[in-house]
């Protein structure tokens, strides 16, 4: 299990950066899973992306999207050159919708541009990599901005039709294997995790989201953890910690109010738990990220100052 290692992850959960520079194990050649999002904008090379068990051709340039828990790994590439995109959960703050865009397109067989398409697309990530490297005041927000940008970008890659078109899509490309049945209920899991929350916390347990998906906690718990590594109870309350924080960084809410929308009838059992998932109160959170957004921006400025 790899995990996102950034020089100040607190302040700015996120890395891009080519094969090259954001290390060996970007090119790991064994089965491993992340803790994080990872974008693979792959320009050259031959060889076989290995997703979940699925061996894809590399063919450039293509874009491999690989979301939280899934397992992947290169298989005799040679050549291998492009760029890496890198960020966790917290930092889809701006766009929480991306999650599920991420997720959906992780399960796409080929995401490859077309020669017209390729230029704007590459575009996008030179921009991601100027801003991260310069850091320009409020350049943190400029990042999120052209991250949102890539993925809708490479979201039209793919063409979907209806509503349920994703997983159609998938089912009738012969290039893409059917999944399986344990992948798939977890896919189905994630879904309903990634869609509007319900502010019922009792609708927030595993039993409950076994009810809606038709199968037993038992087969739940077996096919989630299969895919993820992770148990499906780790990833509710993860994802709660996430739109908790997100509510207390980016809104004026109050805690009670905050623990409400992420279903905690009770403010003081959600301190207890958001202490218990990261180490901090709720409002220590809240003084901590606004203390770090005042020193994201004296880091770029510093940055800016140096190379003057």
């Amino acid at each position: 299990m790899h995990r996102l290692e950034v020089p100040a992850p607190s302040v700015l959960p996120f890395a891009v950066g080519s094969f090259d520079s954001i290390g060996p194990l970007s090119r790991a050649d064994f089965p491993h899973r992340h803790t994080f999002y990872e974008i693979a904008i792959v320009t050259g090379g031959r060889g076989t992306h290995v997703l979940d068990l699925v061996p894809r051709s590399v063919s450039p340039p293509q874009l491999f999207f690989i979301a939280p828990g899934q397992v992947h790994f290169w298989h005799r590439m040679q050549d291998l050159t492009g760029w890496v995109v890198l960020f966790n959960d917290d930092f889809l703050f701006a766009h929480p919708e991306d999650r599920d865009t991420v997720r959906d397109l992780s399960g796409c067989a080929r995401l490859r541009p077309t020669p017209e398409a390729a230029p704007g697309l590459l575009g996008v990530v030179a921009e991601l990599r100027r801003e991260y490297a310069e850091q320009g005041v409020g350049f943190i927000p400029v990042l999120q901005a052209y991250l949102h940008v890539l993925i809708l970008r490479a979201a039209r890659l793919a063409v979907w039709d209806g509503p349920d078109s994703r997983q159609d899509a998938r089912r009738s490309d012969p290039g893409q294997p059917d999944p399986g049945p344990t992948a798939a209920l977890a896919q189905r899991f994630a879904r309903l995790l990634d869609g509007p929350p319900d502010p019922d916390p009792v609708e927030r347990t595993v039993g409950a989201y076994a009810d809606r998906l038709g199968v037993s906690v038992g087969h739940l718990n077996h096919a989630v953890k299969t895919a993820t590594g992770r148990t499906p109870g780790r990833i509710i309350r993860q994802a709660q910690v996430v739109e908790a924080k997100r509510l207390l960084a980016g809104s004026d809410l109050t805690v009670r109010q905050v623990a409400d929308r992420v279903g905690f009838a009770d403010p003081a059992y959600f301190c207890r738990f958001f202490r218990r998932e990261t180490g901090s109160t709720p409002g220590e959170y809240r003084r901590e990220i606004n203390a770090k957004h005042h020193e994201s921006r004296a880091l770029s400025i510093d940055a800016r100052d140096r190379r003057a």
